[in-house]
């Protein structure tokens, strides 16, 4: 079959991308920007598009010739009113797959209770809304409505880990109380995938869970058990308000405010499937379902491992890159303001790159670690995304990879990376990295941090953090630089 996924820049779509291809369709996917997929493993097998959703105008290309659409994608974490995005995005996808004679959509939504939309939170309503309007698109639809996805590099995962792992006594909201029906995130592949050959009178939801009913503090010391750790006592506080514990869960987690927000709001109910009709049309995987804590065990040795596939950190927040940086200071007539380094390193240019593109997360920034973690603890403070949200591979960058509080914006793998800031600041901000062989021997190494203030209060800041800047970024290029003359051990 022909197949379209959207989202597949997301944590579930560059997942399921390479499965579909290995299970013998001819993919075609739809990015708005083809860089975020270029250096992936699987981009030369699939079919890559540009359009955007929210655009009915790019779709009729992307959708022609196609026998099963995929929607995969939602805004939670885009900031603004997600819910009118989403409810636009899904019409105009409706409205494109029934113009191109698509015979089946697959919609992964989520697990809500029964009662009506105006009473779910904001994150549900919409998953839910946006289902109801693919199924009365006239286009067959299965809207697979999964728990909580339980895998390396999920939202929910990271979300349960570093709650567990920071608090060694929790206090928390009294919606750890509320009984959720996680799923692993193999599972949830494995009835995506199946779903593509569901019969042509199949136009419903499914709802889809693991074989475990939990309460959400029960998944917290499932996950200290499989993580070896002492199990947390719980405190349930009425006092926690849903905004209240959203900030708590940005200032203790990767997550930022933006995407715990919602997350925070749907965790008020209990969330567990009312039926499991799906087997009739897709048998149980080999082996059945997988249970909780063995999911969080798999995850846990994929985090171990480095071979973490997909993030939610490099789908959920700010989408896409922004505009490539003009390489010239003075474009447009903007302030811009430059702190420029140059060292030679007797190492070559392999090994001076090896320590590029391993930079932060666990191995840090080469220089003053306790600034940068003040700098990464102020940032969740004001509502950032902190320093703490590492990276998903400890060696290899991609284009659009989150890397602590910067983002990869454009990779030459071996010779350029540049970083965009995503921590609060008034103004633009990034950070190049170049590197070289010189003509002497040995190579050499070109660090160019770019800030393009907004008002005077960007001025202001920029001036405050200069004196700084010779002690960070110096050190950052010395330490840089030496460390890749080190042997490797």
């Amino acid at each position: 079959m022909r197949i379209l996924v959207t989202g597949a820049t997301g944590y579930i779509g560059g997942r399921l991308a390479p499965r579909l291809v290995d299970a013998g369709h001819e993919v075609r996917i739809l990015v708005r920007d083809p860089a975020r997929v270029r250096d992936v493993p699987w981009a030369k097998r699939v079919e890559v598009v540009t359009g955007d959703l929210s655009d009915a105008a790019t779709l009729p290309a992307a959708f022609e010739g196609i026998d099963v659409a995929y929607y995969l994608v939602h805004a939670m974490g885009a900031g603004g009113d997600f819910e009118r995005t989403e409810l636009t995005s899904a019409r105009n996808v409706a409205a494109a797959a029934k113009a191109a004679g698509v015979k089946r959509i697959v919609y992964l939504g989520g697990l809500h209770p029964d009662v009506p939309l105006a009473q779910l939170s904001t994150h549900l309503r919409s998953r839910a809304e946006v289902g109801e309007i693919l199924i009365a698109s006239g286009v067959p639809t299965a809207a697979l409505q999964a728990g909580t996805v339980i895998g390396s590099g999920s939202a929910s995962f990271e979300m349960i880990r570093h709650l567990t792992e920071v608090l060694p006594y929790m206090p928390a909201p009294k919606w750890v109380r509320n009984f959720i029906q996680p799923i692993a995130v193999r599972d949830v592949l494995y009835y995506l995938v199946a779903a593509a050959s569901l019969p042509a009178e199949v136009n419903r939801t499914f709802d889809i869970g693991g074989p475990d009913v939990l309460r959400y503090g029960q998944m917290m010391n499932g996950y200290a058990l499989e993580a070896g750790l002492r199990q947390r006592p719980i405190a349930s506080l009425p006092v926690l308000t849903p905004w209240l514990a959203s900030q708590w869960v940005n200032l203790v987690t990767p997550i930022p405010r933006q995407l715990a927000v919602p997350i925070i709001a749907s965790l008020q109910y209990d969330c567990v499937a009312s039926e499991h009709d799906i087997a009739q049309y897709i048998p149980d995987p080999e082996g059945g379902l997988t249970g909780y804590r063995k999911a969080v065990r798999l995850a846990l040795a994929k985090v171990r491992d480095g071979q973490v596939e997909t993030s939610w950190q490099n789908a959920a927040i700010a989408g896409a890159p922004s505009n490539a940086l003009p390489s010239d200071p003075d474009w447009s007539g903007h302030t811009v303001y430059t702190d420029v380094r140059e060292q030679h390193s007797a190492a070559s240019v392999d090994q001076l790159w090896a320590v590029v593109e391993s930079i932060g997360g666990e191995n840090g920034w080469y220089s003053f670690p306790l600034a940068w973690a003040v700098r990464g603890w102020l940032d969740k403070l004001v509502g950032g995304v902190g320093l703490r949200r590492g990276r998903r591979d400890a060696r290899r960058l991609e284009p659009g990879d989150a890397l602590d509080f910067w983002r990869v914006e454009d990779i030459d793998r071996g010779h350029f990376l540049r970083l965009r800031a995503e921590m609060k600041v008034p103004g633009r901000a990034w950070l190049e990295m170049t590197t070289e062989a010189d003509p002497r021997g040995g190579s050499t190494y070109r660090q160019r941090a770019v800030f393009f203030p907004s008002g005077l209060g960007g001025r202001l800041y920029w001036y405050s953090i200069l004196p700084f800047h010779g002690v960070i970024f110096s050190g950052m290029a010395n330490q840089i630089t030496q460390s890749a003359e080190r042997p490797v051990r």
